[in-house]
């Protein structure tokens, strides 16, 4: 199961240009089973007035899903999901607001829950919407994996307490991914859970510099077969 976390930056690079088929060559190469977008646009004037997640779709043959987070400049901004199989069932969850609105976007598969996750910029906020987001999936018994930009490093409050309610997934050097062309952050992760249902079989920041102002994350988790027997 190959997971992907992408801020994409309304598809801008950069070079600041809005290139998705830049992107989508950037992600199709990794083979992801789902990849979990932030920063999406659809009919955003400052993009093209284009449906991203319809374009990601058309250009990757991925099933896509779209999650508002608020109207933006004649179209609406959030975040996307693209899944190898069609998913069983999508929603949005509301989160904590700061200046912006956020919402969670999830699918569920038939591999496990999905949640895609940008927290907010200012702590407070950020922890705020952390909490929400495990009040929100707590009775979720299956495996259950959440991505995204959480805004916040390794030893932050947030991710010290959202690690204690999910598996940080530890990444090879270099870990920084923010931003694109010359990291000095870590604030892209995969998180997953159960801990005993999986082995992880890579974990990494993809080396892609130029397509957006972040770099990808990439997962791969392997189900143990004593999970499965259970």
């Amino acid at each position: 199961m190959r997971i992907l976390a992408y801020n994409i930056r309304h598809g801008a690079g950069m070079d600041h240009v809005v290139d998705l088929p830049r992107l989508a060559d950037v992600i199709m190469p990794l083979e992801p089973d789902v990849v979990l977008l932030q920063e999406v646009d659809k009919g955003v004037n400052r993009s093209g007035g284009v449906d991203q997640m319809a374009e990601f779709e058309r250009l990757t043959g991925m099933s896509s899903y779209f999650g508002k987070f608020m109207d933006h400049d004649s179209g609406e901004y959030g975040m996307g999901i693209l899944t190898r199989e069609p998913a069983l069932e999508s929603a949005s969850e509301e989160l904590p607001s700061g200046e912006e609105p956020r919402c969670s976007l999830w699918v569920r598969t038939t591999q496990a829950v999905f949640i895609g996750v940008h927290l907010y910029r200012t702590e407070p906020e950020r922890l705020a919407q952390a909490q929400r987001l495990v009040e929100t999936f707590a009775d979720e018994t299956g495996p259950v994996i959440v991505a995204g930009d959480f805004n916040s490093e390794p030893g932050s409050a947030v991710m010290d307490y959202i690690g204690q309610h999910w598996r940080i997934a530890p990444k090879a050097s270099p870990t920084l991914s923010f931003p694109a062309d010359e990291p000095v952050k870590e604030i892209d992760f995969i998180l997953y859970r159960p801990e005993d249902a999986f082995d992880v079989v890579t974990s990494h920041v993809v080396d892609e510099a130029m397509a957006s102002d972040h770099r990808p994350v990439l997962l791969e988790l392997r189900p143990r077969l004593t999970h499965e027997a259970r």
